[in-house]
């Protein structure tokens, strides 16, 4: 079912839109895949709020023409889904991680901001820590010395207590 006019720029519209905040994108190849596991794929990617549609190459071109992602065009070929959210490494986990269990979804390559990126370094980028996993580990860094500071503090008295029991013990 062909769209008319006004609907096309709606979508170029809402696509725009949706990849104002956007700072990575990637487009793979679904031929073959079937209703379920496109379904699939969508569930995985909006618990790590990734933004994934199938648009026609053409208005997805419009779409990205006054962006950093108008490198993307040499790859929008073919029947492409695209994949799109401010976590970087999120967009690359998603695509590569169904990738791994459905081999017909094909990654073509993505973009990182005005960078092009092919199917292998997304798959270098999907093996970083995420965000949340970052955030983590910076938390745990930045606490590491109070809590060291803080058990050192609680010795002091833990260590006269166990002394006082220890004389305790040996006058009784």
């Amino acid at each position: 079912m062909s769209l008319k006019l006004a609907d096309k720029e709606q979508v170029v519209a809402a696509l725009q839109a949706k990849l104002a905040n956007v700072q990575a994108m990637a487009v793979a190849e679904y031929r073959g895949l079937s209703v379920a596991q496109m379904t699939a794929l969508r569930v995985a990617a909006r618990k790590q709020s990734v933004h994934v549609q199938v648009v026609k190459n053409t208005l997805l071109k419009r779409a990205l023409a006054d962006t950093d992602f108008a490198v993307m065009n040499p790859l929008l070929s073919g029947p492409l889904v695209f994949a799109a959210s401010e976590d970087p490494v999120a967009v690359a986990k998603v695509l590569t991680d169904f990738a791994k269990g459905n081999d017909k979804l094909v990654i073509t390559g993505g973009a990182l901001g005005a960078k092009l990126m092919d199917a292998k370094a997304l798959q270098q980028l999907s093996k970083m820590p995420s965000r949340e996993e970052l955030l983590a580990k910076l938390m745990g860094t930045m606490q590491a010395p109070i809590s060291t500071f803080v058990r050192t503090l609680n010795e002091v008295p833990g260590r006269f207590v166990r002394t006082l029991a220890a004389v305790r013990d040996q006058a009784a």
